[in-house]
């Protein structure tokens, strides 16, 4: 069973010797992660004691994040303090990815066939 922590509790732990944060509903104690953390341990003591879902999202973290820091949960927010999830920017639209590459192709292939085209034209018109 998971407890429910209320942001009362959470705002006495924001320092070194006790940071806990809360992303997309979820505590965690990241004390001991402190020192591990690529960013740096100011990163995470900025948002001790605070609803640092915005900014891990934005940064877009990995899903082998994700998974990491599910041994650091220490709880869930209470109901009455609960705020939507934050859309994750870690995963990659592959649609949108293919369409924008099909579009750079149809970008330079176009005036590449001209350019040959006028070429080959020009070739055969002032060399016969």
């Amino acid at each position: 069973m998971t407890s429910e922590l209320s942001f009362e509790e959470i705002k006495k732990h924001t320092d070194k010797t006790s940071t806990w944060i809360v992303i997309n509903n979820d505590v965690f104690d990241v004390t001991r992660f402190l020192n591990e953390h690529p960013g740096g341990e100011e990163v995470l003591l900025e948002q001790a004691g605070k609803d640092a879902s915005e900014a891990f999202e934005d940064v877009g973290h990995s899903s082998d994040a994700r998974e990491m820091m599910l041994k650091y949960k220490v709880g869930t927010l209470v109901a009455s303090e609960r705020k939507p999830e934050q859309p994750k920017k870690s995963t990659v639209d592959w649609k949108e990815t293919s369409e924008s590459s099909e579009s750079s192709l149809k970008s330079w292939i176009i005036p590449v066939a001209l350019g040959l085209a006028a070429t080959i034209i020009y070739r055969l018109y002032f060399m016969s």
